[in-house]
């Protein structure tokens, strides 16, 4: 069941198109990911979504309702974490979670959320004085408040060290787990691979492509390569001719054999038929990099801006 629908999307500032008929749905219970570089179109997109902007062209529908005629309505169901979020830097983690909770007709307990999202202990901690993590915690905990069906969070682990990042990457897993449905808009390829069962891949206002990013990986035609170092000397003529094969080169000590389809077993079966032992044996797989390349025909750079 799509509990937000996006219908031919676009929006305009000055004349330039910033979204461009945009098109995607996502299911209860996913976390759905919105990849792309610095001006793509993604915070756009999801301010449509969330009814701070109202689209040019389209349409938008969040549980069926429409997020700027029902803003009021939607907003005691879907719980935002914004690109720019920030709090006074007085204001204490408690007073925080209680303001927050006032806002709504039913929120959560926002003590049992200190508690859940490790916060119990700095509830009387002024906002300025918690670390990068801590305050990625707190916003999470602030969008949860209201107990939503639907949870939009913006480039949550920009500026984290990779520790808080993937520590970060666990509570969104715990957010999902409870029955939310998950939004995570996002330029960290590593990020939207972990944590997505979808994702649509943006670029210059259009998604360029929309699938898990497993299939995404996968449909990239390029070669793949398997590097390992020998421990005795051997002839490169031995895999020529190995079913799959297409180069093999070498990098000072390190072999690199590049190839497509199941050529990797065969590469390890016939270095086994020639006595040739290896180490450092490594298969470099394709990334969503890779395929943003393939998509696009460029790089992808995390800071592009149109």
């Amino acid at each position: 069941m799509a509990v937000i629908e996006v219908s031919g999307l676009s929006k305009r500032y000055g004349g330039l198109g910033v979204v461009n008929e945009v098109s995607f749905s996502v299911e209860q219970g996913e976390i759905f990911g919105i990849l792309g570089p610095n001006g793509a179109g993604k915070t756009t997109t999801v301010e449509c979504v969330e009814g701070l902007r109202r689209p040019d062209s389209g349409s938008v529908r969040v549980l069926g309702l429409d997020p700027v005629r029902d803003r009021r309505e939607l907003s005691h169901q879907v719980g935002v974490q914004l690109q720019q979020s920030l709090l006074p830097e007085n204001i204490k983690v408690g007073e925080a979670l209680d303001l927050y909770a006032s806002f709504y007709d039913a929120p959560r307990d926002w003590r049992e959320l200190l508690r859940e999202w490790g916060l119990a202990d700095r509830r009387h901690a002024r906002f300025g004085t918690l670390s990068g993590g801590q305050k990625q915690r707190l916003f999470i905990a602030l969008a949860l408040v209201g107990d939503p069906k639907v949870a939009l969070l913006d480039e949550l682990t920009t500026g984290l060290d990779p520790a808080a990042r993937r520590a970060t990457w666990e509570l969104i897993k715990r957010v999902r787990d409870t029955g939310v449905t998950v939004v995570l808009v996002s330029h960290y390829m590593d990020e939207v691979e972990e944590l997505c069962d979808r994702v649509a891949v943006f670029d210059r206002g259009r998604i360029v492509a929309l699938d898990s990013p497993s299939r995404l990986i996968s449909a990239v035609d390029a070669d793949q390569r398997l590097r390992f170092r020998p421990l005795t000397p051997f002839d490169d003529a031995v895999l020529a001719g190995v079913p799959g094969v297409v180069s093999v080169t070498r990098s000072g000590d390190l072999v690199i054999v590049a190839g497509r389809g199941d050529f990797a077993g065969a590469v390890t079966s016939a270095l086994a038929r020639a006595q040739v032992p290896v180490a450092e044996l490594r298969i470099e797989q394709h990334t969503l990099d890779d395929a943003f390349v393939a998509l696009t025909g460029r790089p992808f750079d995390p800071q592009e801006s149109r």
